[in-house]
């Protein structure tokens, strides 16, 4: 066990005696921090793990990690690293430790087929997924996030999406409905709205009906504290420097969770409205569970037997499983809808190709259709899913010793070229999915282009991004046992709000096609326009008269 994991564990223990945490008490902890791992060094043994060259710290306590979080192109700065250190590399973190970066397919084959049993989330990360989300699927490595896997699975699989698409389109047709509207009240000619803020509500209401049985309402303007709170997030999270260290300490120092920070409160805000929320929720289902056989993942939750002991899993955990899907149903998927209507915008050729396809079909897509009838649209949202994936990497600690195989080979710090790297155990790992699914060294020199074409041309994916084992050789699902479980729906969901929109509207940037976009931190990375407030992405928006 490496240092900050042990620290971790202390800091675990100590955790239901802290009340308060000031600036004074982090620095301190730091300093202590940082003599502890000098100790650690001069005395522990050599690691085994393959020395690989990387960046130079640019910050004596953080390393590059402040950077990193602060970057609006975390990509393209792993990327660079690739060109210059090769396909696995290390970067420092805080207090001096280390981490290796695999920039190599068959290197994220390997780690993705192995992930939740030889490579763990870091207990940082555990530590603050437990308090924000409780321990449900988003906690749980080897036999118990197995068994969480398939409690969930059946109400996720095609078979449950099927049935539950006309809860999608219900909410789909309310935004059709309100766009409309909208166009009328301004004139009848266009109008400008926030499409970051509509998708958002969308995918609430749209998952909430399919999943829990529930609707926010969010779509129909109704006041719901859960909204409230969510929405705070799209105001803008703080970006002060002191904001920004407290976010990046959480990751391996979860005690800083209690410093009284803007971003902090606002997370535990947002835990305490899910808990309220979902606590609700499965009162009303315990209530109605005899009112008729609904599949929806609430009902499949409240109904599961623990494999051992034969007992119904217990309310904590179908709260924890509650909150992690809420958040991420409405952060993930709503994001890359938000991304679509943008790029859609900005590249008005491929909105109206797209567009010609969905007329041209006629009527409203079945699930099976969305599925397997209309390439174009599946084309497009492929490539959204290269260019912005909801996740931009994924980090995990070795739970053994391990040999990681390389597709192309890299030169260490001894200067010996090898073709596999060995990891020991306590090693941190990640893989920067942004950067693989937009490498140039994998996906050739047009792969920074929105080119959904790609998807459709014989020779569209390079030999090389055919090594990538993920769903459709993308990595925006992840891969291997912890891969999206809700993907089948997220994917029904973003094509049937794509063939609304533009079988029914036009698209446009607000100020012309140069319009610039930055990335802005919510809940994760989203997109905005610059110069807007919050996490703002206007767009103008007018009927399709074809």
């Amino acid at each position: 066990m490496n240092l900050p994991s042990t620290l971790v564990l202390v800091f675990d223990a100590l955790h239901d005696h802290v009340r308060s945490v000031s600036i004074a008490d982090v620095a301190v902890g730091l300093a202590a921090v940082w003599a502890l791992r000098a100790a650690f060094q001069a005395t522990g043994k050599k690691s085994r793990t393959t020395k690989l060259r990387g960046p130079k710290s640019n910050n004596l306590l953080f390393g590059v990690s402040k950077e990193l979080f602060e970057s609006t192109d975390m990509a393209g700065m792993f990327e660079a690293w690739s060109k210059e250190y090769g396909v696995a590399y290390e970067i420092p973190m805080i207090c001096g430790e280390k981490r290796i970066e695999l920039c190599d397919p068959r290197a994220a084959a390997h780690f993705f087929s192995k992930d939740t049993w030889s490579y763990v989330g870091i207990k940082g990360m555990k530590v603050a997924v437990a308090r924000r989300m409780g321990k449900g699927l988003s906690y749980g490595e080897g036999e118990s996030h197995r068994r969480q896997r398939r409690t969930m699975g059946p109400s996720f699989n095609s078979t449950a999406i099927r049935k539950l698409t006309p809860a999608v389109h219900k909410a789909i047709d309310k935004v059709k409905a309100a766009w409309e509207a909208s166009i009328e009240a301004n004139g009848g000619d266009s109008v400008v709205l926030d499409v970051q803020k509509w998708m958002n509500y969308v995918s609430l209401d749209a998952f909430g009906i399919a999943g829990f049985s529930y609707d926010f309402n969010s779509l129909n303007g109704k006041p719901n504290p859960m909204i409230s709170v969510l929405d705070s997030f799209a105001d803008g999270m703080p970006q002060s420097a002191f904001s920004i260290a407290v976010a990046v300490l959480i990751l391996f120092f979860p005690i800083a969770m209690h410093i009284p920070t803007q971003r902090n409160q606002m997370f535990d805000r947002l835990h305490k409205r899910m808990t309220e929320l979902c606590d609700a929720l499965i009162d009303n289902a315990n209530a109605n569970r005899d009112a008729g056989e609904h599949a929806s993942t609430i009902n499949l939750l409240l109904r599961a037997e623990d494999e051992d002991s034969g007992q119904r899993i217990s309310r904590e955990e179908v709260l924890s499983q509650l909150r992690t899907l809420l958040i991420a149903s409405y952060e993930t998927t709503a994001m890359t809808m938000t991304w679509a209507l943008l790029e859609l915008a900005r590249h008005p050729n491929i909105q109206t190709k797209l567009r010609e396809e969905l007329v041209s079909f006629g009527g409203e897509p079945s699930y099976d259709q969305l599925t397997n009838d209309l390439p174009y649209l599946d084309a497009v949202v492929q490539e959204i899913l290269r260019l912005h994936p909801s996740v931009p990497e994924l980090t995990r600690e070795a739970a053994e010793d391990d040999v990681i195989p390389l597709l192309d080979p890299v030169r260490t710090k001894s200067g010996e070229f090898v073709d596999s790297i060995v990891v020991e155990r306590g090693t941190i790992l990640s893989v920067p999915i942004s950067c693989i699914n937009r490498s140039e060294a994998i996906w050739g020199p047009d792969a920074k282009v929105f080119r959904p074409e790609r998807w459709l041309e014989p020779d569209g994916i390079t030999k090389k991004a055919q090594e990538v084992k993920g769903y459709r050789h993308l990595l925006s699902f992840g891969d291997g046992p912890r891969s999206c479980i809700g993907k089948t729906f997220a994917l029904a969901e973003i094509k049937t709000v794509l063939s609304m929109a533009i079988r029914n509207f036009v698209l446009e940037m607000k100020d012309g096609r140069n319009t610039k976009v930055e990335l802005s931190r919510g809940i994760t990375l989203r997109p905005k326009v610059v110069g807007e407030e919050g996490i703002k992405v206007p767009l103008r928006i007018r009927h399709y008269k074809g």
